[in-house]
């Protein structure tokens, strides 16, 4: 039951939907974002306050905002029509629960829209750290196409673009799903044995800006940063280099893991990472970047002491980044484990689908004709999805977090999570304990993947 506004302790913060000019390569760009009344892009929260947010459309289309990485009970994800419509223009709509996981999330449309910028982070603060000597530095990155999302889709399934309903997508997934398929030319990265990058961008952005104009974060010598970086991106995944400041990864998609130091580590769609570095004593400047996986383009950030020299960087890299594999994932544990339990239900997951034709699948069907993968209230459940296709995919579970539990058979206590990537031909367990009933969104977060099929839901009731 949602609580109505007058019995909040607060006011809600307000987020709204609208339209932005950005620049991008040096020509001005209409696109979409969430802001706060006084411009400032995203939302942060206490977990001690709850979710208290009012969502208002100031869009001349449709819209609804999916709160990534939250577990709102079932009427609050904000997927459409699972079960709540679409948000009409000039409609607002309130959201109240608690939040049970402080950390690095996001929110996006759950529509084409997404691919116009519609996201923006969403850090949940833990009250438990407040105080912490470190500095905050939040990192949304994303691809763009001057482009519409319509011209991108129907270049990928050959079909003739749809309305683009005033150049923003509103459409539910119900009704971008069955759209005629035929053949496409694709891009093989390097002579390697999958498909990677099937959409060519026009840029790659970190909080909206590209390495041409880089932000800079201003950090105190000696001082320790806490970089919280989301990938927001539609289709693109990234391996995050911290350069010559090695880090250490305290959370993964706002779940902490035991510490795992490093300088490169692998972000796809939809994930978000924690990585926190210490800042050495002499002035400086220290490029952080995001290399796109099997492509040369990149993005990114600069840190730097007041006085320190900001070089240029280059928006393309000597080489390729490779392509997304497990290895990071194999060395990463939970810092809060689920409790130890006998699984009660085992469901198998194929992903499947080619870039032949453009059509992508759980168990062999898309979202127009999907199978809901039932469960039981209470119970333990492990998904164990098979990537049977040539090309890596991000699943991610919505209303819940589950816990990595096996690559390719081999059990371990690995990370909690609510997206993993799935490279092809590797199989992957992940388990979770089924408290919040609904039928929630399971689906790959490549948004032209979804929009193509591969979606389907968890299902059960109280």
């Amino acid at each position: 039951m949602i609580i109505p506004p007058a019995a909040w302790a607060a006011a809600p913060k307000i987020i709204r939907a609208d339209t932005r000019v950005i620049e991008v390569a040096g020509r001005a760009a209409n696109v979409l974002g969430l802001v706060q009344p006084d411009g400032t892009h995203g939302l942060t929260v206490s977990a001690a306050d709850g979710f208290q947010v009012r969502l208002e459309n100031a869009l001349g289309a449709p819209t609804l905002i999916h709160w990534h990485g939250l577990t709102p009970p079932f009427g609050q994800d904000g997927v459409p029509d699972l079960p709540q419509p679409l948000l009409q223009p000039g409609q607002s709509y309130d959201y109240n629960f608690p939040i049970a996981t402080p950390g690095t999330h996001w929110m996006h449309a759950h529509t084409l829209q997404e691919q116009q910028l519609l996201a923006a982070p969403l850090i949940v603060t833990d009250p438990a750290e407040d105080g912490a000597d470190e500095q905050p530095v939040v990192v949304l990155l994303h691809d763009f196409s001057f482009k519409t999302p319509e011209e991108l889709l129907a270049g990928l399934t050959g079909s003739a673009p749809a309305s683009d309903n005033g150049g923003m997508a509103g459409h539910a997934m119900s009704g971008m799903s069955g759209m005629g398929m035929q053949g496409m030319s694709t891009e093989r990265g390097m002579a390697m044995p999958m498909d990677v990058n099937d959409i060519e961008y026009d840029a790659y952005l970190s909080n909206d800006r590209t390495l041409d104009d880089p932000q800079v974060f201003t950090v105190e010598r000696n001082g320790t940063v806490r970089l919280r970086l989301i990938n927001g991106a539609t289709a693109t995944a990234f391996w995050i280099d911290t350069g010559t400041l090695e880090g250490e990864v305290i959370a993964v998609d706002g779940n902490p893991v035991v510490p795992l130091r490093g300088s490169g580590f692998p972000l796809a769609m939809g994930q978000r990472i924690d990585i926190r570095l210490s800042i050495p004593g002499d002035k400086g400047a220290w490029p952080i970047l995001a290399l796109r996986e099997g492509g040369v383009q990149r993005t990114g950030f600069v840190l730097a002491t007041m006085g320190g020299e900001v070089k240029r960087i280059a928006s393309a890299g000597d080489r390729a980044g490779p392509p997304l594999d497990l290895s990071f994932e194999t060395r990463l544990a939970a810092a809060k484990p689920l409790a130890e339990r006998i699984a009660d239900i085992h469901e198998p997951v194929e992903l499947g689908g080619a870039m032949q034709g453009y059509s992508w699948t759980l168990n062999g069907r898309t979202w127009s004709n999907h199978q809901p993968i039932p469960v039981k209230k209470g119970g333990r459940v492990e998904l164990t999805m098979r990537n049977a296709s040539m090309m890596g995919h991000p699943m991610h579970l919505h209303g819940h977090h589950f816990q990595v539990v096996a690559i390719d058979g081999r059990r371990f206590a690995g990370a909690v999570r609510d997206t993993v990537w799935m490279p092809p031909m590797r199989e992957v367990t992940v388990a979770f304990d089924a408290v919040n009933p609904g039928t929630w969104a399971f689906h790959c977060h490549h948004l032209y993947h979804m929009a193509t099929g591969m979606m389907t839901v968890v299902d059960y009731i109280a």
